[in-house]
């Protein structure tokens, strides 16, 4: 935030021009708060798709998990086991991996939380405590 000296020719202007420049300066300070509130919900918005898409993956791999019967890995422990341990065994790993990508997503999702600009809010705060700061 960025201090305006105390200048004497302040003083001296008509209360006309103050308020013009005022309100000049009102507008300049809202259109940049609208900017920066733009940029922060759009780099908030790709985190959350990042996460949502993990979140997806997650999911696919879940229905893997489900249907975690694959005729490779099954036959080949059951060489070892009985047929019904080998399927177990594989629909286990299958699972392991879902819930990985699920913790993964999740995380991505609670980064982008909450969707709310943050900085702008803090810059705003910044802006109304100069403002009073400035009528004294």
């Amino acid at each position: 935030m960025a201090q305006i000296p105390r200048d004497p020719e302040l003083r001296q202007a008509p209360l006309g021009d103050l308020v013009k420049q005022l309100a000049e300066e009102t507008s300049t300070l809202v259109r940049q708060e609208l900017e920066l509130a733009k940029a922060e919900m759009t780099q908030k918005g790709k985190k959350a798709g990042l996460g949502l898409g993990q979140l997806g993956g997650a999911g696919i791999v879940a229905l893997y998990a489900l249907g975690a019967l694959t005729a490779c890995f099954i036959a080949a422990l059951a060489l070892a086991m009985p047929v019904w341990l080998a399927a177990l065994i594989v629909a286990v790993v299958y699972g392991m991996i879902a819930g990985v990508l699920a913790l993964i997503g999740r995380r991505q999702l609670k980064e982008s939380m909450p969707p709310t600009p943050q900085r702008t809010q803090q810059t705003i705060k910044e802006d109304i405590e100069w403002a009073k700061s400035r009528k004294q």
